[in-house]
């Protein structure tokens, strides 16, 4: 017998309704953050933009901090969905296929970069979750690539997996703020410079060698 006391549950149907109505407000504060990026984008911008109250986005968010993760979060998924996840390429050419994209939506470059410096500072938690979070899965992710192209000699062996994964990172954002300051700044040449670098000398024939594996 059910609790007389417990408290109704919410119709299924509401809650389906408030799902899909977080997702339009995302998809349409996507396109808001790509024009204008994080600076010049406020809850009541984004109310206005998308057609709802800015208590309905406190509904639905809590703050602005929170919209702005669960934006780029979902913006990244949507990448993920439309197949530009790389296979096969060498981490560095990762990165670069990212600049490359980026360079189509400076307003999410920025949005990326603020909720990384809001993570520096006290009183974000969001933020840091998000950023925390994200550079170690990147992290790992690269990892995983780097020692699968050291196995089979199309990237230096005798470096360390995660120092290079962290290397990797740092260039990439690196030049991304740069190329927010200068847009003349060569965000893929030079990752494509460090792409170059980390391959192994050819030896006389052509190939690739062998190197020996850190420590050994």
């Amino acid at each position: 017998m059910a609790d007389r006391d417990a408290p109704p549950s919410r119709p299924r149907g509401a809650y389906a309704k408030g799902r899909a109505r977080r997702q339009e407000i995302l998809d349409a504060a996507i396109e808001v953050f790509a024009r204008r990026g994080a600076g010049q984008t406020s809850l009541r911008a984004i109310a206005e933009q998308v057609g709802v109250t800015h208590a309905a986005l406190i509904h639905h968010f809590g703050s602005l901090e929170r919209l702005l993760v669960d934006v780029y979060e979902e913006y990244t998924r949507r990448l993920g969905r439309e197949g530009h996840r790389a296979t096969d390429v060498s981490p560095v050419e990762m990165m670069r296929r990212s600049a490359e994209r980026n360079r189509e939506v400076p307003g999410m470059v920025q949005l990326y970069t603020t909720l990384v410096a809001s993570a520096l500072e006290e009183g974000h938690p969001a933020a840091t979750d998000f950023a925390t979070q994200r550079f170690a899965a990147v992290r790992a992710g690269l990892v995983e690539t780097i020692r699968t192209r050291q196995a089979d000699g199309r990237l230096r062996a005798d470096l360390d997996a995660e120092q290079v994964a962290a290397l990797v990172v740092a260039a990439s954002d690196g030049l991304q703020t740069q190329w927010l300051l200068d847009p003349d700044v060569d965000q893929v040449g030079a990752l494509a410079l460090l792409d170059r670098l980390l391959r192994p000398e050819p030896v006389a024939d052509g190939t690739a060698p062998r190197r020996t594996s850190p420590g050994s």
